[in-house]
Formats: structure tokens, sequence, C-alpha cells
């Protein structure tokens, strides 16, 4: 018998020596292959990225002669299980990525396999020309992996799937012959040809016609090589899941853009009407006819009214006659409610709701998990509404839920299902639904599947649809072109049961202990990294014309290109350290930790991801885990204790001293390299007055003067919602990086403010009692009685993942806030402003969810408010000072993943700055930028959008940072100062207020 780690080193030796592209057979390279976007997992020996075609053949040459399976794998979105095995994997994104040439004129390209769809589409752009076929993952999935998948996407009504825009194919066969599939047998493998003429008969009548169901993607479409049908041997390979040939090189059709689209929403009662009313409207000529139930909609989508809608989209030489088309198709239909959209901002944002369902449909209303696995049967489409009626009834009928959506013009469904893929009697469940389900559509005319391919998911059902001679046709058509079984095996023929290699079965039956709550997972952090299922939406790459870039996710993989850093790779590594077969050092893993290491924890991914991973909250469990009982990286000690730092600096009143010294070079460089700080950044200047020192000197001038001003205004006004004594009362969160080194922050926000009518009161982040060094008391008794002491949101110990510190010193915080917490004495939240957008995220989530157990943390992460917040809820009336600037910037990665930014939009709009800032993450974050070996990264992130928009701005343009790290990243790479909203706005106040006493003097 075989020693397998004797047949590893074998192969490893010979792949190394006859590729010229990457072999790696580390522990962190399998474990990132183990899955797709499926229910399935099968781990790889190995994983190869070719160069080129040559490198394909070496590899498939030596993997022959070892007897290893061969995988090529593109986007890794594959949701059957076809993108994983147990050999050799080929990552064809690495290098093999290119678009080798575009004739406009005749239309074509020619591309290699690992090209990412949305790439072509922007080369294709300004010739007014695409690619028809496009998938909800278009921002990342391959031309390689549509192929072997035969993709369709929402445009199918219209240009048909991939095998429809495919004219030639260069492949290498299992046996290493180079092919050119094409048209009249061209590139046939031999004894191909043969095989077909001696079963006419049963490949005109076993096939069911494609006229009647355009999405016929289940099983090889050897129906392709009929005469009648030109002998099309490209055609036919299309949707084979790379287990015929590995494709190097693809001839693809393009096809004319409309110059106008107008986007159709129709609302109906529910998905059924929906369905009903789908193939009705084909003949309008539509692009699109697609189709979603409310239970995938987010709370104010802007959609119609209706509990499901069709998104009809139409085309047009202008926009008028798009609308047109449009309106027509509203007018045919029997709608509950409609809305045609032109702006084509406005359209990428309705298909982003679609475009996302792939991701929401993965948990219920009810935050359970579902799954895919029967994600893309079709029907005839004017059986769909029917089918839908039938197939509800077996969910009913297993007591299972789902919600359907998809591509209705064309009758393909997609749907998440909940099945108990974790237990055995759920498992048993899932195997006797989906043989149920198989006869269903088959009895609608139907194929099993419609877009996605057979993989392990369905392969094993095909007899029930072509029925056992054709399949085992398909047999001896895979012997044909693979002989040796060497390509993908266990897919479409020969296949594994359906409900083995289940990913599920590898991870741990009881809940891990962890320090955070993970309240949206049951408190099971498995069910938390099982969150991920491969969508991939982390891995989309800086884009050029079509906008996929936007958003915050991911900013390392955005810089590195490398699966490891992003999102979905770093869950991949998670739950194989659960699973503990690939990764075995559990929390000590150093392949885990490598990966985290540039995760820049931006939040980006709890909201830009469709399942909300949140890979910060990840990682800093992994840190606090991995790091217990061992001594730390010296920058977390560095910048994770930065608050005590800057205090005793603070309080010892030595910051002038210390900013001398950090200005000596010698000196400075010493400090870094001691504390694991990258030396290429400089050490931020401190403050020589720390906020609340200058608080406290205000309030001894104007406080009482102030309160009664306010005081007359609360019999005038009567703000709700306050303590009767006091209207309009805000407490300022003094964070770390206002308090010691952007006073000027805090500064600015008191003066608007009091500007607005709102009296502003120190939280316990600012000393009030008497001290040795300050013998100024409050002016007035504070109404929940006075607090003393320092409060702090923990967030540079959460995000260095010094959990046990971070819960010391938020539990502390609760204790000095208790007055204001308790609900006898303040029946509503008192309204908290935190100015620092990373701090207020943390306080909104980070203390929740660690403090789990304490009802106060809740109530505290209610109260907070960002600046903008504050002014729109205590002084709606408020009109600020017009400035009528362009703005440039960012906004903050935490603001637009936990905050949201709507309120700071509309004050920005209030004051005449016009203009978005741009998406992304400034790349610093925090602790992030600073720490040793980060620095080329850091500054990658940011000059994919946040520098570019800086340095395209004019010199009247207002430079936006409201986080601290922001500004920071800006001065030391860009030279250009940014402010926060606050600071903006405080100046055009002076600015104002001098321009009347100027009026006054003349």
């Amino acid at each position: 018998m075989t020693d397998l780690g004797e047949v590893r080193a074998g192969l490893e030796a010979g792949l190394r020596a006859a590729v010229r592209g990457e072999v790696a057979f580390d522990a962190t390279a399998r474990a990132l292959t183990t899955m797709d976007a499926s229910n399935y997992r099968r781990v790889p020996l190995g994983v190869v990225a070719p160069r080129d075609a040559d490198d394909v053949a070496a590899a498939l040459s030596v993997c022959r002669e070892h007897g290893v399976p061969v995988v090529a794998r593109g986007g890794g979105t594959s949701i059957a299980g076809q993108a994983t095995g147990t050999g050799v994997v080929l990552d064809f994104t690495r290098h093999m990525n290119r678009i080798v040439s575009l004739d406009p004129e005749a239309r074509r390209a020619v591309v290699q396999p690992g090209l990412v769809l949305d790439r072509l589409q922007e080369a294709a752009a300004p010739h007014g020309l695409r690619f028809g076929p496009d998938p909800s993952t278009h921002s990342r999935c391959t031309l390689g992996g549509m192929i072997g998948n035969n993709s369709c996407g929402s445009h199918s009504v219209a240009w048909g799937t991939t095998a429809d825009s495919v004219q030639e194919l260069s492949v290498i066969s299992g046996r290493g012959d180079l092919l050119r599939p094409g048209r009249d047998w061209a590139g046939a493998p031999d004894g191909l040809r043969a095989l077909v003429e001696g079963e006419l008969a049963r490949l005109r009548t076993d096939f069911p016609s494609l006229s009647g169901l355009p999405r016929r993607i289940s099983g090889y479409a050897l129906d392709a090589l009929l005469p009648e049908h030109g002998a099309d041997v490209a055609r036919s390979f299309c949707g084979s899941e790379g287990t015929l040939g590995v494709l190097t090189e693809a001839v693809v059709r393009l096809v004319e853009a409309p110059r106008a689209r107008a986007l159709a929403v129709l609302g109906y009662a529910d998905e059924s009407a929906a369905a009903e009313a789908a193939a009705g409207l084909l003949a309008y000529g539509p692009l699109t006819v697609e189709g979603m139930a409310a239970d995938l909609v987010r709370e104010g989508a802007g959609l119609p009214r209706g509990g499901a809608w069709l998104f009809v989209e139409t085309g047009g030489d202008s926009a008028a006659e798009a609308r047109e088309r449009a309106e027509t198709v509203v007018r045919a239909a029997d709608v509950v409610d409609a809305l045609v959209v032109t702006d084509p901002a406005a359209q990428r944002t309705l298909w982003r709701i679609r475009e996302d369902a792939s991701g929401t449909a993965t948990r219920m209303p009810d935050g359970a998990e579902a799954w895919p696995g029967w994600e893309d049967c079709a029907v005839p489409p004017p059986r769909l509404g029917a089918y839908l009626r039938d197939f509800r009834a077996l969910l009913s009928a297993h007591e299972l839920r789902g919600t359907p959506y998809g591509h209705f013009g064309d009758g393909c469904i997609h749907v998440r299902i909940d099945f108990d893929l974790m237990s055995d009697a759920g498992v048993a469940r899932f195997r006797l639904f989906s043989q149920e389900l198989a006869d269903l559509v088959v009895s609608h005319g139907g194929s099993l599947s419609g877009e996605h391919g057979d993989g392990q998911a369905r392969a094993e059902l095909l007899p029930r649809m072509y029925g056992q001679e054709a399949v085992r046709l398909f047999e001896r058509a895979k012997s044909v072109w693979d002989p040796d079984d060497l390509l993908n095996p266990g897919m479409l023929v020969r296949p594994a049961p359906l409900d083995s290699n289940l990913r599920f079965a590898v991870l741990p039956r009881k809940p891990v202990d962890v320090a955070f709550g993970y309240p949206e997972d049951g408190g099971d952090f498995s069910a938390a990294v099982r969150r991920c299922v491969g969508v991939a939406k982390c891995r989309v790459m800086p884009a050029g014309s079509s906008g996929s870039g936007a958003g915050v996710m991911c900013p390392s993989f955005r810089a590195t290109g490398e699966e490891e850093h992003s999102t979905r790779g770093r869950a991949r590594l998670l739950h194989e350290m659960l699973a503990g077969e690939v990764v075995t050092d559990g929390w000590r893993s150093t392949e885990v930790r490598d990966a985290l290491d540039l995760c820049l924890s931006c939040k980006g991914c709890r909201s830009d991801c469709p399942v909300g991973v949140d890979m910060a909250t990840y990682k800093a469990e992994f840190l606090h885990h991995h790091y217990t009982g061992r001594r730390r990286p010296a920058a977390h000690y560095a910048m994770g204790w930065l608050p005590v730092w800057l205090g005793l600096v603070a309080r010892t009143r030595t910051a002038r001293l210390v900013n001398s010294l950090a200005s000596l070079r010698p000196l400075a460089w010493t400090a870094k390299r001691a504390g694991g700080l990258a030396v290429e950044r400089d050490i931020p200047r401190l403050a020589r007055e720390p906020f609340s020192r200058w608080f406290r000197q205000r309030l001894r001038g104007q406080g009482e003067r102030m309160l009664g001003e306010l005081r007359e205004r609360a019999v005038a006004e009567e703000g709700a919602g306050f303590p009767p004594d006091l209207p309009k009362t805000v407490y300022l969160w003094s964070d770390t990086f206002t308090e010691y080194l952007s006073p000027s922050v805090g500064q600015a926000a008191v003066r608007v403010l009091e500007a607005a009518g709102i009296w502003v009161y120190p939280t316990p982040a600012m000393k009030l009692r008497k001290s040795a060094d300050d013998d100024y008391d409050s002016p007035r008794p504070n109404p929940y009685g006075i607090l003393g002491g320092r409060a702090c949101c923990g967030l540079t110990y959460v995000s260095t993942g010094q959990l046990d510190r971070a819960r010391k010193v938020m539990r502390r915080t609760l204790d000095l806030l208790d007055p204001l917490l308790d609900p006898e004495l303040t029946p509503e939240p008192p309204p908290i402003v935190v100015l620092e957008p990373s701090c207020a995220a943390a306080l909104r989530t980070d203390l929740p969810e660690l403090l789990h157990d304490d009802p106060r943390a809740a109530r505290l992460a209610a109260s907070v408010l960002t600046f903008a917040e504050a002014l729109e809820r205590y002084a709606p009336h408020w009109t600020p000072p017009r400035l009528d600037r362009p703005v440039a910037g960012q906004t903050h990665c935490h603001q637009h993943a936990v905050l949201g930014d709507a309120a700071e939009r509309r004050l920005r709009e209030a004051a005449g700055l016009t203009g978005d800032l741009s998406g992304g993450c400034c790349g610093l974050a925090g602790n992030f930028g600073f720490e040793k070996g980060h620095y080329d990264v850091s500054a990658a992130c940011a000059e994919e959008q946040l520098l570019p928009t800086v340095r395209a701005a004019t010199q009247d343009t207002v430079i936006l940072a409201d986080g601290f790290s922001c500004r920071t990243q800006l001065e030391q790479l860009a030279g250009r100062r940014g402010r926060h909203l606050a600071e903006v706005l405080a100046e055009a106040l002076e600015g104002s207020e001098d321009d009347k006493a100027a009026g006054g003097r003349q």
C-alpha cells in the first residue's frame, strides 16, 4: 500500500521541477481550497498556479504519472462542489487571467480562463460591446468557471447562456492532447464522433428541447454534437465542469450593449403571482425578467409595494426609448405597484439587492441558517407558477423553509433551504427531499440544474432526469475525453453521493468557548464562521468603469490579490482550524495568525458581506486565544495600551517633551523598533493641552451663563425626552484620540452643538472632581450626580485581541456611567455623542457583544450618537452655515459598516458641501498601519481610492476625514490636512460671526 506522505512528497517535487508557476502544498494553500460556495468540502494535496498552457500540460503530466486527480478552479464560487477535489487544484486566477485580444469589429475576444468577467466587460464597454451572460458574481467569477458551468445570469432572456457566447476553445485533455474545439467536429477527441453517430436517435429523444427549456444545464450537452446543431464541440464542452479537459484559452462572442437602459420594478402580492406573470412579459423583448420575494429584501430598500417583485430591464438607443419600453411593460402587467428607474446609479442600487440575494438568502428572517443544494432548478417559463406552488407544498411536507428568487423569465429558480446538515437525521431528510424534488422538477419538464452545474449536489440524481441509458452515454463520453478519469472525478458521472463530503461534518458539535457573545449566531463561534458560504464578494478587485469596486470590503485582498487575505479566505482557515484536519494547532495556529495579520479590522465585511461575516470580531477572538498565557508582539503593548500611555503623558504634562524626543530621528527610530512599529511611520504629535482640560476651563467661564440661557429656551421649546431641568442636553464622549491627539475636533464639536442650542455636558471621559492639579469643580451639580474617572470604549484592546483587558476597561466604563444607565433614573437612554467613528462603532457593537451578560452595555450602545445624528435629533430646525464648496475624502470604514452616514450626508448637503466621499479604507486603520510589516499594504489600501480622490481635488475642495486614522494617513502619505466635519462647520460659524462683527463696526 502506497504511503500518502510519499505520494505527496513525490508529487510536490515533480510539480516544482516541471512547473514555472507557484506550487503550494502547505496547510494554508490546501485549507483555502477545501471548499467553494457549496455544501461540500474535499481536501486537496496541493495547489498549482500555472503561468501558461505549457505549465498546465506539465502539471497534468506529473499528476497523471502519480495517478492524482486534477481540478480546475477559477473564482471558487461554484455552488455544487465541482471546484473542490482531493488531488491537485489548478488556480487560474493568479497568472492566466488576461484578455489576449479584443476585436471590436468582429465582436470577439480571446480570453484566458482566470479572467474575471467584469474585466472583460470594462474592456468591451468603450466599444459599445459586452459579454452577454452575467451571473450575480460577475465581479469575481472567471470566464473559465463560467464555461465550465455554462453560466447564464440575469440577461439570459436576451443573450442566452455562456455556451451561446463561445466560438472556439483551447483545451488540454487528460492525456495531454492539445485540442481546439469548435463547430463541425473541430477539436473533437478521437472516438467522440463515432460515439455520437452511433447514438443519434437517443440524443434526439432523451434530451429536453432547449426551445422549451432555455436553462437546461444538467449533464453533458451531447445533443450539441448532432448534425442539425452543427456538431459544435465547443458548445458541447460548455457545462462539463472540468471533467473533459482543462481550458487554457477561449474565443468568445460579444454583443452590442444598449445605449440606454431603464428598470421597471413590478410589485406583486406574492412570488407565485410574480412567477405566473413572468413568461407573459417576454413578448416585450426585455433584457431581464428577474424575481425575488420580500423575505430577501432589507427594510427601506426603496422597492414599490408588494410581497414579491419582478425586475424587468429594457434597452434602447436613447433614455426616452428605454423608458418608454419599461413603461409599456408596466402598462401590460397586472401589478400591485410599480416603479420605473432610469438613473444608472439608482439602477445599480436596486440591482445590488437582487445580486446580494445569494448571500442574504442564507439566513431566514428568524436568523436560522439556510444552505444551497437546490439552488438552480429550471422549468419551462410557462410552468414556473405551478412548479413554485408544488415546490412550496414539498417544503411544507418536509417542514423546511426557503425563499425562491432568480431568473423567472427563464424559469430558473434559486433557493437556499434551512436544511439541518449537522445531524444524521437532518442529513437523511436532505437526501430524501433532494430525491423527491428531483422527481418534481422532472414532472414539470425541467432541468435539475438551470445555471451553475450539477457537481456533487445533483449528479447522483441525473438518471431521474435523463434515464439510465443517457447517463451511461455520459460515462462513455467522459471516457473518450478522459480515459484515465484524471479530471475532476466524481462530478457528473460516477458521482459521489449527494450527502457525502458535507463541509459541516468536520465541525465541532458543541459550542466553542469564546469571549464575544455572537448574538446573531446563538453564541456559537462555529455558526459565526459558517456564515461564509463562499459567494466571494470580498474578492472584488479595484474596478474601472463597472463600478464593482465600491464599498469597503476587503481592503487587504484588494492590495495583495491573495485569497488568504480575503474575508472568505480567512473564514476558510478558521473553518479548518475548528475542523482540525488541515490546520491542526487550533487557536495556536500560525496559518490563521498569519492570514489575520493583514486584516485591517475595518469591519467592512460586517456590512458589505451579504451574510454579515464580521472578520474584525473573529480576528479579535482569535488573537485573544492565540496569545493567552504567551508573550504578545510588542505592538500590542505599544498600540493596544495607547490610552494608558497617553494618559500618563497628560498627567505628567510632558507632551512637549515627548514631541521633541519624537522629532529626533535616531531616537524615534529606536523607539519604533522597540515598540514593534513601522519605522516608515512618523509618530503623531501629542496635543499640549488635552481636550478635557480645555473643556473644564470653558465650563468654568461659561457654564452658569449658558445654563441660564438654555433654561429660558426650555420654557419656550419644551424639548421632549430630556431631563426636566436641562433641555437638549447631550453628553460628549472624549475618546482617546480626541482627548490627547485631536482636541481641536472636540472643541469644534462643542462650539457647533452650542451654536445649535444644545447643552453639552461631559461624560466621565473627563475628570470633573477636584484633583491635585485642578481645583475646578462642576459649575452646577450633574443632575445625575457628579461622575469621576476616565471612561474608555476599549477599542485598542479589542483590535489587538486583549479581550480580558477590554472587558475590564468596558466594565469600569459602565460602572462610571451607571447613574446615566439606570432606567429608574433615566427612563430614556441619555444621548452620548462620540466624535471618533471607530470609538462609536466599538461602543455600538464590541461593547454589548463582549459584555453580553450586562444589560447596561446594550443601554449604552443604544445611547451612542454621531455628531451629525445629535444635531439632526436635538436641533432639527437649526441651519448650519453655508459653505458652498465641494468635498473630497473618505467615509470612515467603521462609519460605513456600523454607524451609517445618512445623517452626515444630510448635514453636508444642508451646509452646501457638495459631492460624495470615496469608499474603501484609508489603510491606517488604527493600530494596523503603525505595526511593523504593514506599511506597504497600508499605503496600497490608501492608494486604491482615498489618495487619488484627494490628489484630484481642487484648491477650494474641503478635505473631510472624521477619523483620526484617516487624517493621519492623509497627512503622512499625501501631505494634505483632513478635517472632521465639526471642524469645518465651526470654522464657518466663526467666519460668519466675524463677518457680522465687521458689519456692525462699519
